[in-house]
């Protein structure tokens, strides 16, 4: 019973008024490592469409900084989880967000896209690889929690219900998942990074694995060669395999979100600021 005592706490919240507890509780304590690993999967499937990945090339930042740019999403977002949006802390993280991306002209529907995958990835991710499923109250909090970091960061007409939502994305994806050149271009640069993590020897072995958990529609944005089947399979075996392990771990009682490691802020939060993230320099103040 000690396995479910965060369960139990979210259980006696309320999705809406107190969400960012409740978000803070599912990616900070239950799932901190699918968390990563969803939102992870989630860029990547918005570098499916092209006028993102396309914007992306042009910048150059994947080409000669993959990892600072990783390690900057995946820290700012951190921190509003970990702090709250409105803490001074999250306001912070909130300001350096908007002035990055306030130097494109980034489409309102692109923005509301790459916003949506935020709430939804995770969800489908843990459906499939998680200890558990994500609860009703977990699902409505995390759709909550965004629309009001959407709203901080001025993006338009976030549907206002969970349904209208998912609807939005899955139709967005439908649309606009097509092949172009920019894609396949950021798509190995992002397969190049998630490769650079383990030892060289295993790069074709990682490249495969993958793109073995890419859908179908994402595999032919990207304009990469499907691997054969039992990769796909073998990779979700070990998914679930994994999961069924983690449900007999005790509780986590310690948040893993802003400490979790990165490699171009090393020992963060310790020494840095939010501001510090997103700028040329990693020099902490």
């Amino acid at each position: 019973m000690a396995r479910f005592a965060n369960l139990r706490r979210i259980s006696s919240l309320d999705p809406v008024a107190d969400h960012q507890e409740i978000v803070r509780i599912s990616a900070g304590l239950e799932f901190p490592w699918d968390y990563q690993k969803s939102l992870e999967m989630a860029l990547f499937r918005t570098y499916c469409v092209p006028t993102i990945s396309g914007l992306l090339e042009r910048t150059g930042e994947f080409e000669r900084r993959p990892q600072k740019r990783y390690d900057d999403t995946a820290v700012l977002m951190a921190e509003l989880v970990e702090h709250g949006y409105d803490s001074p802390r999250g306001r912070e993280a909130l300001r350096v967000v908007n002035r990055q991306h306030g130097r494109y002209d980034i489409s309102n529907d692109d923005m509301l896209y790459v916003l949506s995958t935020f709430v939804f990835d995770p969800i489908e991710w843990l459906s499939r690889y998680g200890w558990r499923p994500l609860t009703q109250h977990e699902r409505l909090a995390s759709f909550h929690f965004y629309r009001a970091v959407g709203t901080r960061m001025g993006i338009r007409e976030i549907p206002a219900s969970y349904d209208e939502f998912l609807a939005f994305k899955t139709a967005y994806e439908q649309e606009h998942f097509v092949f172009a050149p920019s894609n396949h271009r950021i798509g190995r640069y992002t397969l190049d990074l998630f490769c650079s993590w383990y030892p060289s020897v295993l790069e074709p072995a990682v490249s495969r694995a993958v793109i073995g958990m890419l859908d179908p529609l994402m595999v032919r944005a990207f304009g990469f060669a499907a691997p054969p089947a039992w990769v796909s399979t073998a990779g979700r075996l070990a998914l679930r395999a994994r999961a069924r392990v983690v449900r007999w771990l005790p509780a986590r009682r310690t948040l893993k979100l802003t400490r979790t490691r990165n490699r171009t802020y090393p020992g963060y939060p310790d020494g840095y600021r939010p501001s510090d993230l997103g700028a040329s320099s990693s020099t902490a103040r």
